[in-house]
């Protein structure tokens, strides 16, 4: 009998804070993490200056679309058709 209450479970320890398993910051160098930190700001800075040529790009193709429409009769002609079109209705 003394056996079978010998392999009740018994209730688990909490871990206190220096059971923690190691993370990677830990383990590693401090030079080696400043390094990695200030390579991982360099290329979220390339990445935001990315998106800003991009968006500039995007806004110039937007701008000469618009000239190149402009100067088309034609489109200008269709242009005006439907605008008085839209009034009688």
């Amino acid at each position: 009998m003394a056996a079978k209450n010998a392999k009740k479970k018994q209730p688990a320890a909490r871990p206190s804070a220096s059971d923690k398993p190691a993370t990677l910051k830990d383990l590693l160098n401090p030079d080696v993490l400043a390094k990695l930190q200030e390579q991982s700001n360099a290329l979220k800075a390339t990445e935001e200056e990315r998106k800003q040529e991009e968006l500039r790009l995007a806004a110039e193709a937007k701008k000469a679309e618009r000239k190149r429409l402009d100067n088309d009769f034609e489109y200008l002609f269709n242009q005006s058709e439907d605008k008085k079109v839209r009034k009688y209705d």
